[in-house]
């Protein structure tokens, strides 16, 4: 009896061993997914040109899943630390803990990142946004600083008015050369609000990208805390057994 103890202890051991040791690694990714999440949010919102257009273009609102993202990235950081400790420690009441900031780092995470995509995609929050301000400043394109707006996006991205050159037209508005190809000559048949939301999709693909990654990683990590606990809880009911 004593040798079936035994045997099944050692294996339940290994098999305890196996989960901890997996679920520290896999905490370590975390750790470096959220670090790479912090840094790419954080090099969006300070970048100074990306922000100048948005702060132009009233369009400031892109900037709430960032806001999001950089807040759950500096959490999960934190919180991989807990893991980490918790699996080494086999504390049942530290891997609870552990899970229910998994399954809070899950939810804010795909929140975070569908917030960003409502602000960054075709047909998105952000496109009447930017269709009120660019139709704004078609309509005072005689003024110098709508002018010099104008210039700037339509040259930089090779777009044309809010939806097309039509717009000049609509609003009376005499077309500028910045709306036309400086090789042929031609207008650019695109509006500046498809061209400038398939930039910003652009610019969050990777972020969106990594958040879903450590969403996974956070659904991963907290199934493996669970059965680490489970494992934990029938090696303590065992060591009981066998004491009796």
């Amino acid at each position: 009896m004593g040798i079936g103890y035994g045997a099944a202890d050692e294996q339940l051991e290994k098999q305890i061993g196996c989960v901890k040791y997996t679920l520290f690694c896999f905490n370590i990714i975390a750790w470096m997914i959220s670090t790479a999440l912090f840094a790419l949010t954080v090099w969006l919102r300070a970048e100074p040109g990306f922000n100048d257009w948005l702060r132009i273009l009233e369009a400031q609102s892109f900037y709430i899943g960032v806001y999001v993202l950089i807040a759950i990235s500096i959490i999960m950081m934190a919180v991989s630390f807990l893991g980490c400790l918790s699996a080494l420690m086999e504390n049942t009441l530290a891997l609870f803990v552990f899970i229910g900031t998994q399954i809070f780092g899950f939810v804010a995470t795909v929140a975070g990142a569908a917030i960003l995509l409502q602000y960054s995609t075709i047909n998105s929050s952000l496109q009447p946004l930017l269709n009120v301000s660019l139709r704004r400043f078609v309509a005072t394109s005689e003024y110098t600083y709508s002018n010099y707006v104008l210039t700037m996006i339509q040259e930089n991205i090779g777009c044309c008015g809010a939806s097309g050159p039509w717009d000049y037209l609509d609003l009376r508005q005499p077309l500028p050369s910045s709306c036309r190809d400086a090789v042929s000559g031609n207008a650019f048949f695109s509006g500046c609000v498809d061209e400038l939301t398939w930039f910003f999709e652009g610019k969050t693909a990777w972020i969106v990208g990594l958040a879903m990654v450590m969403a996974m990683l956070t659904v991963i990590c907290g199934v493996m805390s669970f059965i680490l606990v489970q494992a934990v809880k029938k090696e303590e009911e065992q060591a009981t057994n066998y004491r009796r």
